[in-house]
Protein backbone atom coordinates (compact mmCIF):
# COMPACT_ATOMS: atom_id res chain seq x y z
CA UNK A 1 0.00 0.00 0.00
CA UNK A 2 1.42 3.35 -1.03
CA UNK A 3 1.33 6.42 1.17
CA UNK A 4 -1.31 7.93 -1.10
CA UNK A 5 -3.55 4.89 -0.76
CA UNK A 6 -3.06 4.88 3.02
CA UNK A 7 -4.06 8.55 3.29
CA UNK A 8 -7.10 8.04 1.05
CA UNK A 9 -8.21 5.10 3.20
CA UNK A 10 -7.88 7.16 6.37
CA UNK A 11 -9.87 10.02 4.79
CA UNK A 12 -12.64 7.58 3.85
CA UNK A 13 -12.63 6.17 7.38
CA UNK A 14 -12.93 9.68 8.84
CA UNK A 15 -15.81 10.43 6.46
CA UNK A 16 -17.66 7.29 7.58
CA UNK A 17 -17.04 8.19 11.22
CA UNK A 18 -18.43 11.68 10.61
CA UNK A 19 -21.55 10.27 8.98
CA UNK A 20 -22.08 7.92 11.93
CA UNK A 21 -21.43 10.56 14.62
CA UNK A 22 -24.39 11.76 16.61
CA UNK A 23 -22.62 14.59 18.42
CA UNK A 24 -21.88 17.79 16.51
CA UNK A 25 -18.39 18.22 17.97
CA UNK A 26 -17.44 14.64 17.07
CA UNK A 27 -18.81 15.09 13.54
CA UNK A 28 -16.82 18.33 13.18
CA UNK A 29 -13.66 16.66 14.42
CA UNK A 30 -14.10 13.81 11.93
CA UNK A 31 -14.68 16.27 9.07
CA UNK A 32 -11.47 18.14 10.00
CA UNK A 33 -9.65 14.82 10.10
CA UNK A 34 -11.04 13.88 6.70
CA UNK A 35 -9.85 17.19 5.25
CA UNK A 36 -6.37 16.73 6.72
CA UNK A 37 -6.04 13.17 5.39
CA UNK A 38 -7.29 14.29 1.98
CA UNK A 39 -4.69 17.07 1.89
CA UNK A 40 -1.96 14.60 2.78
CA UNK A 41 -3.19 12.24 0.05
CA UNK A 42 -3.04 15.03 -2.52
CA UNK A 43 0.50 15.96 -1.45
CA UNK A 44 1.61 12.33 -1.60
CA UNK A 45 0.15 11.97 -5.08
CA UNK A 46 1.92 15.13 -6.28
CA UNK A 47 5.16 13.82 -4.78
CA UNK A 48 4.76 10.47 -6.53
CA UNK A 49 4.16 12.21 -9.86
CA UNK A 50 7.15 14.51 -9.39
CA UNK A 51 9.36 11.59 -8.41
CA UNK A 52 8.31 9.63 -11.52
CA UNK A 53 8.97 12.67 -13.72
CA UNK A 54 12.44 13.19 -12.22
CA UNK A 55 13.26 9.50 -12.61
CA UNK A 56 12.22 9.63 -16.28
CA UNK A 57 14.36 12.73 -16.84
CA UNK A 58 17.37 11.11 -15.16
CA UNK A 59 16.92 7.97 -17.25
CA UNK A 60 16.71 10.02 -20.46
CA UNK A 61 19.82 11.99 -19.49
CA UNK A 62 21.73 8.78 -18.71
CA UNK A 63 20.71 7.29 -22.06
CA UNK A 64 21.88 10.44 -23.83
CA UNK A 65 25.26 10.29 -22.09
CA UNK A 66 25.60 6.57 -22.85
CA UNK A 67 24.82 7.17 -26.54
CA UNK A 68 27.59 9.78 -26.85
Amino acid sequence: MSQHEFYVARAEEARRDAEAATLDNVRDRCRRSEAAWSDMAARAERGDKMRAKLDAEKKAAAETVAAE
